[in-house]
């Protein structure tokens, strides 16, 4: 019988987390109430009354001075109780680490029974009625997906008071079941129902290549020498469908495409946009290079790997997760991160873990209107997966250094999540080079961490294609940091004593995907999935092998080492289970118990899945160019300055870098706030790998999504120039650069569902066109990346394609991290600079999305901007600069009031003597958004030396900080604006103030 273990706080104890869901229903869903309070609620299963009340004596599930903890209803004294807790089958990491205090409080041992779940009671009081009360639950406490709850209310709770104990047990038995899945009679139309009602995402001829594979008489014959039908299993179609996966598999980026560009009337074919502009932009740059290469593993392993130092390497990987965050954002973002932490923890022998970035883009939090069907709401979404990414960061011990936060209204339909680890390597691991792993025959498979469970089943293949009302809720993990940072404390020992030869992370695909790529290395394996252990009974053999169940790593332990593993893993807590062997037999061979699972040909598994032929067609849209007779379009130049300062692609993003730990572990030197309150924005993060020197990384981002409908080229050049110019801002020499691509885009394929397919793909094709031109130009190699190319909704009759998208993320290693700037005004009386040339290139800018104008998109000189750049590296490590700010979003006026705001000292800026092309009005100047510029401050006694160091370049000095704490915007002998620091910084900061 379950027992019902309900902790309240003392009547003295303020409750923050009560207060605190108050301020959110009045925020968020706009109801009064007076007064909200917390009961969390342990329902458990396994332990006698004597037992429990025990566990409670003992403080096992709550702290006494603060708490009272009873097996009674706590709640009195409200108008309305919610409650609500997990549905079966989602991870409950609370449930889990109060079971193993039981365990320990009580001396249980481990054969004991014992489950605890987790709910949370609100207490609230107010003037509510039933509908305002459910509409609480639905749209604020509980995401229905995922929880379920209940309601009461204070005439109800008095008649019969508390909720029934309710466990959230999963109930089946354990399953050897395996069906036989006979292609061979199935019709084009049939395949495809079969793909699409399975969550396969596989395409009609992917599926005519499987039937036509098994159908091959030496495939026949093999599977009848070893007792297997000539048709598929369940497993391996599922096996193949993962890893056949647009999300694994990259297909769209490896097609064969056939381009037209009819705006300059030419055609090209390109045999995959990956190969010819990623990969090959990266080699051209390796061989360029020479002795001087610093990249060690590009695009082969699960993050890229350069050198920082003689006796370090350090590895960068920025992965997304943007569908599973659109159903459930606490879960989605949660898993994002966590999951990112194992890419470099799996790279090479394993990676130590420095520090987190993220980078999120929302539809605006003050959306109003009706939503389409499963959509939630925006600042539901954007509160979901900021505080997802702050547990699983915050938790894992990892701080978070640097991201972005980008508003697009189109953004409504999914949510782009995308989430970075950088991690360190000791350059030398058992005396073999650490970046470099080969499972080898005879090596034993080994799992570690937590279970296998239904959750993230079809994960791979549920990105892989469009958000829909009825995208499966099985999808979607919910990760756990605690048992992550255990198995990781544990995997850096075992790295270190050398007792694996490979690792890789259970991702994508789940055991599909690591063990068949790891037996790529070796050419096979003999897995037993019945030795797996499940977090209940009742999946199948193909659930098993496919799910993505979170905190889990797959190596290949030599024989010789598998018992010390085995008793580090057992010392340290951590689960390890023996599944089998790797081989060279040539087959993926997958077994639960006796009976064959899976045996598939790995060639034809990772070779086999057939190209695709896509077209593509450019045509230029169709917008003004800019070219119109100027005219003055703003009235008051200090009201819209203020205005600008306010906007959600400008303001202040303090109320998300606060919740984010960016100080744990002790590297951070140039923090995500800075300047005289600790309030003002950096441009790039500089983290220290090592804590007794100074050799550091900077580590920086570019996004420009409000430019693509103007032209996906200019896009991506502004992208990688945006986050070049952050680093070298900050510190960072372009000369010792590498870059990280993330693509996020609209489905590129012509259909009915599609009909603008090809133009979508040319604006694919001009964007890696782009990345290959600007990465060769600057000399930044990409040393890893991801795609996402389903980035759609259709639900209600309609459909939201996201802007396309690419996140160019930056790091930069520099010799001495007490040589590098940061963007706030040190003090008065210094000279402000300009450097680049101010263009007439509104087009995208936030002044021309504020007034709803339009005009030409900025492009990038990439000639001029290197040697600038160059420059300021130089500038920066010579202590010529005390301030340095790049130019981006809101343009010169912008970074100027942010650099004022920031070291809260005042400016006086005269417009007129900006370098500037076609640029007649000041607020041309003031608010263009032209690519490569910086403002940046110099003492008198630097300028000459300054000036000689830029002599050629667009260079102008523009004016002076001040001691009388306003920024004066002026042109020529006209003041267009003169405010007080203070009140831009409350206009910058109040928008986003939650």
């Amino acid at each position: 019988m379950p027992i019902r273990v309900e902790v309240a706080l003392r009547k003295a104890v303020i409750d923050t987390q009560g207060n605190k869901t108050a301020h959110k229903i009045h925020g968020e869903l706009g109801l009064h109430v007076d007064q909200v309070r917390i009961v969390r609620v342990y329902t458990v299963e396994g332990l006698t009354a004597a037992q429990a009340e025990q566990a409670i004596e003992a403080g096992a599930l709550h702290d006494p001075v603060l708490h009272t903890a009873q097996t009674t209803p706590a709640a009195s004294g409200f108008d309305w109780i919610i409650e609500v807790g997990f549905r079966p089958g989602v991870t409950d990491n609370e449930g889990r680490t109060a079971r193993e205090t039981l365990r320990t409080v009580l001396g249980l041992d481990k054969d004991t029974k014992i489950a605890v779940y987790t709910s949370t009671q609100y207490l609230i009081s107010g003037t509510l009625d039933r509908g305002q009360v459910e509409h609480i639950a639905k749209d604020l406490l509980a995401n229905e997906l995922i929880q379920r709850f209940q309601i009461g209310d204070k005439a109800s709770w008095a008649a019969n008071p508390g909720f029934p104990a309710r466990t959230a047990a999963v109930t089946g038995e354990a399953s050897s079941t395996v069906e036989i899945v006979d292609l061979s009679t199935m019709d084009d139309e049939t395949l495809l129902r079969l793909s699409r009602e399975n969550t396969l995402a596989l395409s009609l001829e992917e599926m005519r290549c499987i039937r036509d594979y098994y159908a091959r008489p030496e495939v026949v014959a093999h599977r009848k020498a070893k007792g297997l039908p000539a048709a598929p299993t369940d497993a391996e179609l599922e096996c193949l469908a993962q890893t056949w996966s647009e999300h694994c598999k990259h297909k769209i980026f490896s097609s064969r495409i056939s381009y037209e560009n009819r705006e300059n009337g030419t055609t090209a074919e390109i045999n995959s946009l990956y190969k010819t502009f990623i990969q090959g932009s990266t080699k051209k740059l390796r061989e360029r290079m020479g002795k001087d290469d610093f990249c060690l593993s590009v695009f082969k392993d699960n993050a890229g790997v350069i050198r920082f130092s003689d006796d370090m390497n350090v590895c960068i990987k920025v992965e997304t997760h943007n569908s599973p965050s659109a159903l459930d954002p606490y879960g989605g973002a949660l898993t994002g991160i966590v999951g990112v932490n194992r890419d470099p923890m799996g790279t090479g022998m394993g990676a130590n873990l420095l520090c987190n970035t993220d980078v999120f883009c929302f539809a605006s939090p003050f959306h109003e209107g009706e939503l389409p069907p499963r959509l939630l709401h925006p600042r539901r979404v954007f509160e979901g997966v900021r505080e997802g990414v702050e547990h699983g960061g915050n938790k894992s011990g990892i701080p978070t250094v640097n991201g972005a936060i980008v508003f697009h209204e189109r953004f409504l339909g999914k949510p782009l999540v995308f989430c970075g680890t950088v991690g360190t390597m000791p350059a030398t691991v058992a005396g073999h080079p650490s970046h470099e792993k080969k499972a080898m025959p005879g090596d034993r498979i080994i799992m570690t961490g937590g279970r296998i469970g239904k959750d993230g089943i079809h994960g791979a293949t549920f990105s892989s294609e469009e958000l829909h009302e009825g995208s499966p809720a099985t999808a979607v993990q919910i990760g756990d940091p605690i048992t992550q940072r255990r198995m990781y404390d544990f995997l850096m020992r075992a790295r270190d004593l050398g007792l694996y030869n490979a690792i890789t992370d259970n991702g994508a695909g789940g055991l599909s995907s690591s063990v068949g790529e790891m037996a790529q290395d070796c050419g096979g394996c003999d897995m037993d999935l019945a030795k797996a252990p499940l977090k209940y009974d009742g999946l199948r053999p193909w659930e098993i092998l496919v799910s993505e169940a979170q905190e889990r790593m797959t190596l290949a332990v030599p024989p010789a080492s598998l018992q010390a593993f085995m008793d580090l893993a057992a010392e340290m807590g951590v689960e390890a289970s023996d599944l089998g062997c790797f081989t060279d037999s040539g087959y993926l061979h997958v077994r639960y118990g006796d009976r064959i699972v899976t045996d598939l040909d790995m060639a034809f598994l990772h070779d086999g899945a057939p190209q695709m032929r896509l077209k593509a067609a450019w045509e230029r849209p169709v917008n003004c160019c800019g070219c119109e007779t100027p005219k003055p379009k703003i009235d008051d130049h200090q009201a819209f300055l203020q205005t600008m300062l306010g906007r959600l692609n400008i303001c202040s993003r303090e109320y998300v870098i606060r919740q984010y730990d960016h100080e744990v572990q002790g590297g951070s030197v140039v923090k995500p706030l800075i300047g005289a309150e600790n309030d003002g924005p950096a441009d790039a993060a500089v983290v220290r790998p090592q804590l007794g020197s100074d050799k550091a990384l900077v580590i920086a981002n570019g996004i420009c999504p409000k430019l693509s409908d103007l032209d996906t080229y200019w896009m991506m050049a502004n992208a990688i120039d945006e986050g070049v110019r952050n680093a070298v801002a900050t510190g960072a020499d372009i000369r010792h650069m590498a870059g990280v691509d993330n693509f996020c885009w609209c489905d590129p394929v012509q259909s009915e569902k599609t009909p603008d397919g090809e133009y979508k793909l040319a604006q694919l094709v001009r964007a890696n066109q782009a990345l290959a031109h600007y990465c060769l130009a600057y000399g930044v190699p990409c040393v890893s990346g991801k795609d996402s190319m389903k980035n759609d909704y259709t639900g209600g009759g309609t459909k939201i394609s996201i802007p396309p998208t690419v996140l160019f993320s930056v790091m930069g290693v520099i010799d001495d991290c007490t040589r590098t700037m940061t963007s706030d005004f040190k003090r008065p009386g210094e000279t402000v600079y300009v450097l680049g040339l101010t263009r007439n290139e509104m087009g995208g800018s936030e002044y021309a999305d504020h007034l709803g104008v339009c005009g030409a998109v900025p492009q990038v000189d990439a000639v001029s901007a290197r040697t600038r750049y160059e420059r300021m590296h130089q500038a920066i490590t010579s202590g010529l600069l005390t301030a340095a700010h790049d130019v981006s979003d809101g343009g010169l006026a912008v970074a100027v009031a942010e650099m004022a705001l920031a070291g809260r000292t005042g400016a006086d800026i005269d417009v007129d003597k900006v370098p500037a092309l076609d640029c007649p009005l000041p607020e041309q100047r003031l608010y263009s958004e032209s690519a490569s510029r910086f403002v940046v401050t110099v003492a008198d006694q630097n300028r000459a030396a300054f000036e000689a160091l830029f002599a050629g370049d667009f260079l102008a000095s523009i004016g002076q900080t001040t001691a009388d704490g306003k920024l004066t915007l002026r042109s020529g002998a006209t003041t267009l604006a003169s405010a007080a620091v203070e009140d831009l910084a409350v206009a910058w900061k109040k928008t986003l103030d939650f």
